[in-house]
């Protein structure tokens, strides 16, 4: 056995180490944010698990119901959602929660009222579940005025007021990208270990890419700027290369390119 080997592995950056490191920079911090997310990344392996195991668990398939934005849930939907919110809730830090999968927000009870607002997908492209194409959970955190008097102004700050976002990839691999406004970070989590690993530090979206995405079935809809873009992409007059069209048709998968 290579001791020395397995006594390197426990230096990795985990996602937990990386939380406490952030909370060190600000002292005032009593750990409530950090408790918070370690009950997203806990979401995020219970879905990870379950979208390995969709076929076997017959999980793919409809669950006859349609969530707020008149799309049918599909069965693993529906989980992730009560995976998620349930987990959020026993969390203690939350206040309000706003699903796509959800009508109405969820105000959280008093004994287990925080100071936190979550808006989360659950399961972001899940109708590509049969397909085999990577899907995900998008999520943002903000942070409440007055956690005995919410509101649904609360949700509705800008996206500036935001002090996390993130989203995890379900795919070959399992992918958790996270902003806590000191740069971006990418964890992949290792399923030996169960945890989430720091592989991609510090990730930044290149000032000019070379690739697009785009739904091209609606360009008959699109503004004259929009066409003109798309068309440049296509046919640079600078005589550079075209650039690549990547269209998967899902937030997480495409972001994902870009980053």
């Amino acid at each position: 056995m290579d001791h020395a080997a397995d006594a390197q592995r426990t230096d990795l950056m985990t996602i937990t180490r990386h939380a406490l490191n952030e909370q060190g920079r600000h002292p005032e911090s009593r750990g409530d944010f950090t408790i918070l997310l370690s009950h997203i990344v806990l979401g995020c392996k219970f879905v990870a698990s379950a979208v390995n195991k969709a076929g076997l668990a017959k999980l793919i398939g409809l669950a006859g119901e349609t969530n707020v934005q008149g799309e049918e849930q599909k069965k693993l939907d529906v989980l992730s959602n009560e995976v998620f919110v349930k987990a959020l809730v026993s969390s203690g830090r939350t206040c309000v929660l706003v699903s796509e999968e959800n009508e109405a927000a969820i105000f959280v009870d008093a004994p287990l009222r925080g100071k936190y607002c979550v808006c989360f997908d659950p399961l972001d492209g899940s109708s590509n579940i049969d397909c085999g194409v990577s899907i995900g959970t998008i999520f943002g955190i903000y942070m409440i005025k007055d956690k005995d008097n919410a509101t649904l102004e609360d949700v509705l700050q800008p996206g500036t007021n935001m002090i996390a976002a993130g989203y995890c990839m379900y795919g070959s691999s399992c992918t958790l990208v996270l902003s806590t406004g000191n740069g971006v970070n990418g964890f992949t989590l290792d399923p030996s270990l169960g945890e989430f690993i720091l592989t991609h530090p510090n990730i930044k979206i290149p000032n000019k890419g070379k690739i697009y995405s785009v739904n091209e079935g609606n360009a008959r809809n699109w503004d004259a700027p929009t066409a003109k873009y798309v068309e440049r992409c296509k046919f640079p007059q600078d005589g550079s290369s075209p650039k690549s069209l990547r269209y998967i048709g899902r937030s997480v998968s495409v972001f994902q390119l870009f980053v």
